[in-house]
């Protein structure tokens, strides 16, 4: 017996089926005699498998929030990379600077970005100073 699987391409409902030998789940399909017990479609495929292992949903939970965090990361690194290309680094002045944009009408041809307290974080938009928080990984933590 081998389980496989499947994937309804119309509703794209995922679950399992277990057939006598992968010829014999070739053989339906050919045939036609697999279908979606959801929409009842017989446009049915085998999604990718893994081999079966002792299956832990602890595991699996701690597999997809790897992954999870993974993506957020790597979204993070794409805006830390767009900000170091396209803003002015002003570092710790960055309250004063803003403030010196806002006030004195001092254009920048850029943006600016930097570090700030979360108290000067509240001070500037308190002054209508739009601001905002990024997280910031720095490369050795990526």
């Amino acid at each position: 017996m081998i389980k496989y699987k499947l994937i309804c391409n119309k509703c794209n409902l995922k679950f399992d089926s277990w057939f006598a030998t992968s010829l014999e789940y070739d053989k339906l399909k050919k045939k036609r005699l697999l279908n979606c017990h959801n929409c009842g479609s017989v446009k049915i495929d085998k999604t990718l498998m893994t081999p079966g292992l002792i299956n832990n949903p602890k595991n699996e939970k701690h597999h997809l929030d790897i992954l999870k965090h993974k993506k957020i990361s790597q979204k993070i690194k794409e805006y830390r990379k767009f900000i170091k290309d396209n803003f002015d680094y002003v570092g710790e002045n960055f309250a004063y600077e803003a403030r010196s944009i806002h006030y004195k009408d001092k254009k920048k041809a850029k943006g600016i970005y930097g570090t700030a307290s979360d108290s000067e974080i509240k001070e500037l938009n308190e002054e209508g100073i739009k601001t905002e928080m990024i997280p910031w990984l720095e490369d050795k933590n990526n």
